[in-house]
């Protein structure tokens, strides 16, 4: 009977590859359904010529026609070389090869595992991952393959980082104790929803702090709960390939480390100084056409937003280079050209999953499917005759689902943000807690979706540290994060509603009710 399961298991599990050929073939066969069904939605669009809102109409594109075939065929290949994680990813692991191959990280990671507990470990990569939203999405290219290589050295199941930090980043991915430039961005459409009761309503950069900071240590807590106590016992026993005995931190291996961290300080101080607006000579990375600060960090014409990869890639190398030349692991300009490259070998499988997904992400967005569902979910709001906590339960739901289908927080919001924020300031309720129901909602289920940019790399590093006979599947990789987004749900709903019953202010004069 045993023999009988485990036949019917191994027949039943899906290769990813294959998942996202079948996933990209049923969007292809769906949108023609949906499309001869006249599936369409309309939503309201702030016009910033007139500064009105005018209705748009939406509709699915029949990818299943000849137009649909042309795009996807004369598409593929320039989606696929401008998938911003592709280019992201190597142009990062090449600073995360020379780190690792000259023993930075081998010796950081060791002397880390051994004087501080695993759960304090897990608890301090988890609440990186939470905050590393102030760096946009590069914390999905940075942090996943590092927390493979925590624990690793740490002596644990490498999948098991992956996994803490990938919940870490999609649970906290709507959380920022500090304005992003996601958040200024729908800090504008807040402020355009508001315009339409009351045009002189006015919004701070810092109204969100308060209950952003109890969400960031509250979600930071529950997913290592879940990470060391439901997560951690399920995976199987990590085989460590390497039988020598554990690092001995010697002589070389600390003057390396006082090399990498004085060279690493060095190019770190110029650079935040460079950053700073107002000191002689500084503010050189900054776009200073730009109000907010944040925006001048990361707009479209600011040197540091355009550059930020390679920023930290090149502290990377400066890690791993002088590493290595205190430590003598790196004896020639040899050692330096193959430690490089390191990182990128094997990738053969990893760029296959990102070729694949980058497909399924474009033709989603082509058919408009998402949009259209979105838009539904905008109109059922505003029809809807809810208020008070009914109704942010209401929006916390549809923008959950609805994320899972949009994960572009400034997409979604486009179509909800001119029906929401009028619908929540007739029920009493602010615009800057509409906007935080609508992050907290997006942070429950960011971790729950293949079509997320970033999720293909999650499942790349899974399959590249599985030591089973048969891959991991796509859904397996979804169940893990499972648990986390059902948790990271009750605890966000559980503050709304605290913070909304008891009154408190949410920041820096932000409220909860009007």
């Amino acid at each position: 009977m045993s023999k009988l399961k485990k036949s019917l298991k191994d027949r039943v599990t899906l290769n990813p590859i294959m998942t996202f050929l079948i996933l990209i073939c049923l969007v292809i066969v769906l949108s023609g359904v949906f499309s001869l069904l006249g599936l369409e939605s309309t939503y309201n669009k702030f016009n910033a010529t007139t500064g009105e809102y005018t209705s748009t109409m939406v509709s699915v594109f029949n990818l299943f026609s000849l137009s649909g075939l042309k795009y996807i065929f004369t598409s593929t290949v320039s989606n696929f070389v401008a998938f911003t994680p592709l280019s992201m990813l190597i142009i990062v692991l090449i600073g995360i090869g020379i780190m690792e191959k000259s023993g930075f990280l081998k010796t950081a990671f060791t002397l880390l595992s051994k004087y501080c507990k695993r759960n304090t470990v897990t608890f301090v990569l988890v609440l990186i991952s939470v905050v590393s939203s102030i760096i946009g999405d590069l914390g999905y290219i940075i942090l996943i393959p590092i927390s493979a290589l925590l624990f690793l050295h740490g002596r644990r199941n490498p999948a098991l980082g992956i996994i803490a930090s990938f919940a870490g980043l999609t649970c906290g991915s709507g959380l920022s104790i500090f304005l992003t430039s996601v958040d200024s961005e729908l800090l504008k459409l807040t402020l355009e929803g508001a315009a339409v009761l009351d045009p002189q309503y006015t919004l701070k950069t810092l109204c969100f702090v308060l209950i952003m900071t109890v969400a960031v240590i509250a979600i930071s807590l529950i997913v290592t709960f879940i990470t060391e106590k439901f997560i951690a016992p399920r995976l199987p026993k990590y085989e460590f390939e390497e039988l020598e005995e554990d690092l001995v931190i010697g002589r070389k291996e600390l003057k390396g480390l006082i090399f990498a961290i004085g060279a690493g300080l060095i190019y770190l101080i110029i650079f935040v100084y460079n950053i700073i607006p107002g000191l002689p000579f500084s503010g050189n990375l900054l776009d200073n056409t730009q109000v907010y600060y944040i925006d001048k960090l990361f707009s479209y014409d600011s040197f540091f937003s355009n550059g930020f990869v390679f920023i930290v890639t090149i502290l990377f190398v400066i890690w791993g280079l002088f590493y290595g030349i205190g430590a003598k692991t790196i004896k020639n300009n040899n050692d330096v050209c193959e430690y490089l490259g390191h990182s990128l070998d094997g990738t053969g499988r990893t760029l296959v999953l990102i070729f694949l997904a980058s497909t399924l992400i474009n033709i989603f967005k082509k058919s408009d499917i998402g949009t259209v569902v979105v838009s539904m979910f905008a109109n059922f709001i505003e029809q809807a005759s809810f208020t008070g906590i009914p109704l942010i339960l209401l929006i916390f739901i549809l923008v959950a689902i609805g994320n899972i289908l949009v994960p572009s927080s400034s997409a979604k919001y486009v179509i909800m943000s001119g029906v929401m924020i009028p619908v929540l300031m007739n029920a009493g309720i602010t615009p800057e807690f509409g906007q935080v129901i609508f992050r907290f909602a997006e942070s429950a289920t960011t971790g729950l979706t293949p079509i997320l940019a970033y999720f293909v790399i999650y499942l790349a590093y899974i399959q590249k540290y599985n030591q089973e006979k048969e891959p991991i599947s796509l859904f397996k990789t979804l169940r893990y994060q499972l648990p986390y987004s059902l948790a990271t749900a009750g605890v966000l709903i559980v503050i709304l509603v605290a913070w909304y019953l008891i009154g408190l202010p949410i920041g820096i004069g932000g409220n909860a009710i009007l």
